[in-house]
C-alpha cells in the first residue's frame, strides 16, 4: 500500500474557499497568464480535499514565470503530466504541465499550455460540474467512499476516481456540444 504521510480526507463544502482562492491569485498578480479556481473546492457545495487547485494558463509552457512563481510563496514540484482518458491517444505536450505546491495554505498550482486538452478539461469539468448538481453529488459520493476505503493510499484512490471522473467528462464533453460551452475568462 502506497503511504502518502497524510489522511486522504473528504471534507462538506466550505464557504471560504472561493475567498481562499483569491487570495492565492492575489499573490500571483505579477505572473503572466490566465488564472482559474478548478478542481472540486471551485464547485459551490461539493465535498472535497480541503486543498485549493488553480490553473495557470500560459501562452508557451516552457516559458511560464517559473521564479515569479515560487517568489509568491509556490514551490515547484516534479515535472509531470495529467493522465490519458482510456480509449483516447494524446501527444505528449497534450498532457504536459508544470506542478507547483503552495509553501503556505495548502494549494496546487497546474501550469499549463494554451489550447491543450489537458489546459480545457479542469474548466470545462468544473463549468459542467457547476450545472449539474446531481453529477457534483454523485462525484462527491464517490470521492467520499474512496477515501473511506483508502485512506492512506493516494495510488488507489487516483487509480479508481480518474476513470470514474473521465466517465463524468463524456457527459460534459455532449453538454459542451450542445451548450456551446466556451472557456471561460480568468477568475
Amino acid at each position: 500500500m502506497a503511504m502518502s504521510g497524510k489522511l486522504i480526507e473528504i471534507v462538506a463544502y466550505r464557504a471560504e474557499w472561493p475567498a481562499e482562492f483569491a487570495a492565492l491569485a492575489g499573490a500571483l498578480r505579477g505572473v503572466t497568464g490566465t488564472l482559474h479556481h478548478i478542481g472540486s473546492t471551485s464547485v459551490q457545495g461539493l465535498a472535497a480535499k480541503d486543498v485549493i487547485d488553480l490553473q495557470l494558463t500560459v501562452p508557451n509552457l516552457p516559458d511560464s514565470s517559473d521564479e515569479l512563481i515560487e517568489a509568491a510563496g509556490f514551490k515547484k514540484g516534479t515535472p509531470t503530466s495529467d493522465h490519458c482518458p482510456p480509449g483516447m491517444t494524446l501527444a505528449a505536450d497534450e498532457l504536459a504541465k508544470k506542478y507547483f505546491r503552495s509553501t503556505g495554505r495548502a494549494a496546487h498550482l497546474h501550469v499549463r499550455e494554451q489550447g491543450r486538452f489537458n489546459q480545457r478539461y479542469p474548466l470545462l469539468c468544473r463549468d459542467y460540474l457547476r450545472s449539474h448538481t446531481s453529477a457534483a453529488d454523485a462525484y462527491a459520493e464517490i470521492k467520499k467512499q474512496l477515501a473511506r476505503y483508502f485512506p492512506n493510499d493516494v495510488d488507489a484512490y487516483y487509480d479508481v476516481k480518474d476513470p470514474v471522473f473521465d466517465v463524468l467528462m463524456a457527459g460534459a464533453a455532449d453538454w459542451a456540444k450542445m451548450t456551446d460551452w466556451r472557456e471561460p475568462p480568468g477568475d
